[in-house]
């Protein structure tokens, strides 16, 4: 099978979710400094790291195909939530989100010809109040170690989520209703 686009991302997840739409990639991983700009906001750290993800890629290769580049942003109180370094990172974000509601933002670019195409999602995911046990079993699972605000929504994470308002593929790593728009405005039909 002959590639459609690029992926600019060693996500497996949104590696599924593009095999679960039938779009064809191959994916060249984008190396850039994931740093957010002092005072920067979360739609548009993401919007930044979408796009310097899928330009890096282009610079690099040229390619022929479009380049798909995304960034997911856990956000509560305008404050970002990366991915957690450290156990008490992760324990402090769940601490945080838990009894709450807060935000998903996962920008989407696609590079077609140099061109940027973008799309945004925002979801607003609800925790349920948790324990610090669970808290605490949740980390040991080692699912929150390379996650956005610590949690897989896809994952374990699914038990602590009370309401989803939005995209559950935009939580997960890849909104697919944006992403079929924008492959569809470079003529590549999803179904």
């Amino acid at each position: 099978m002959t590639a459609t686009i690029i992926l600019a991302s060693a996500s497996p997840r949104r590696q599924e979710l593009l095999r679960q739409i039938r779009v064809r990639y191959k994916v060249a991983v984008a190396s850039i400094d994931e740093t957010p700009l002092p005072d920067e906001d979360p739609v548009t750290y993401a919007e930044r790291l979408a796009h310097a993800k899928a330009l890096a890629v282009w610079e690099r290769t040229h390619p022929s195909l479009p380049v798909l580049g995304a960034d997911t942003v856990v956000a509560i109180d305008d404050r970002i939530l990366g991915k957690p370094k450290t156990k008490a990172q992760a324990l402090e974000m769940l601490r945080c989100l838990s009894g709450r509601s807060h935000d998903v933002f996962t920008a989407v670019c696609l590079l077609h010809g140099g061109r940027p195409l973008r799309a945004l999602s925002r979801s607003q995911v609800r925790f349920r109040p948790l324990t610090d046990e669970e808290i605490l079993a949740y980390w040991e699972t080692g699912e929150p170690r390379d996650k956005a605000g610590a949690y897989a929504i896809q994952g374990l994470g699914a038990i602590f989520v009370q309401r989803l308002e939005g995209s559950f593929s935009g939580v997960m790593g890849l909104p697919l209703y944006e992403t079929a728009e924008l492959l569809r405005q470079t003529g590549i039909e999803v179904l």
